[in-house]
């Protein structure tokens, strides 16, 4: 299983987007937790976008962290969305307690 790679990058309007690609699996939970929360709690972006498009499975610990990073971001201001997930991914995160209005497929071009 090889190491997802996480893009980040910041919109002129201050949005800073995440982009995984590949599997995102337990032994990477920590990369992608760490990503997320020294993100929302750090930077403060207006917005943090997860674009998931390159994203082909995301486990359970990735999951409950990307949750978590939703709550973490209502608590310091940030919006977190999380775009273009699979409809299996948009499944487990809204069952793990990601709002259905912070999941959009707003596919962009590469």
């Amino acid at each position: 299983m090889s190491t997802p790679t996480f893009e980040v990058s910041t919109e002129p309007d201050g949005t800073v987007v995440i982009r995984p690609q590949g599997e995102i699996a337990a032994a990477h939970a920590t990369q992608l937790r760490q990503v997320l929360v020294h993100t929302v709690r750090k930077v403060r972006p207006p917005r943090l976008v997860l674009d998931l498009t390159a994203v082909s499975r995301v486990d359970a610990l990735n999951v409950g962290a990307v949750s978590a990073a939703c709550a973490l971001g209502e608590d310091h201001h940030v919006a977190v969305y999380v775009h273009n997930p699979s409809r299996h991914i948009a499944a487990r995160l809204f069952a793990a307690g990601v709002p259905a209005q912070q999941l959009r497929q707003a596919r962009t071009p590469a």
